[in-house]
């Protein structure tokens, strides 16, 4: 295992215990981060500091129970780690339960993240009317 996968493991770890100030030790100050859903969805957006990034943690947990969330794949090169994963959660606005596979993008400068990409099936977050 790479060095930049062992300081993402233990950033999830850190998000599994809920520990919203040990994820952000790991993030660079000026962080790009992202989550590339629609507009409607709380935790949605761009985020360009740690205290933003930290309200995202909080609108997730707003809007989401998460039930099961999985990283099962990380893939480090050049600087980058991506993990693909998988959850069960039930949308809260909704009462919707929902399972997706995710994936997110890390970039790293010394030894922290300066950028981060999520990406879901938002699809199965908001199934279409019958």
């Amino acid at each position: 295992m790479g060095e930049l996968t062992a300081i993402v493991q233990r950033f999830y770890e850190a998000f599994g215990r809920g520990d919203v100030p040990g994820l952000l030790e790991h993030l660079s100050a000026d962080i790009d981060w992202e989550f590339v859903a629609p507009p409607n969805l709380a935790y949605a957006g761009k985020r360009r500091n740690l205290n933003e990034v930290a309200k995202f943690f909080a609108d997730v947990v707003q809007a989401d129970q998460i039930h099961a969330f999985e990283p099962r794949e990380f893939i480090e090169a050049s600087g980058h780690v991506t993990v693909l994963g998988w959850e069960r959660s039930t949308a809260l606005d909704t009462g919707q339960d929902f399972t997706s596979e995710w994936i997110h993008l890390f970039s790293f400068k010394d030894k922290r993240v300066v950028r981060w990409r999520g990406f879901f099936n938002t699809a199965a977050r908001y199934p279409q009317a019958h």
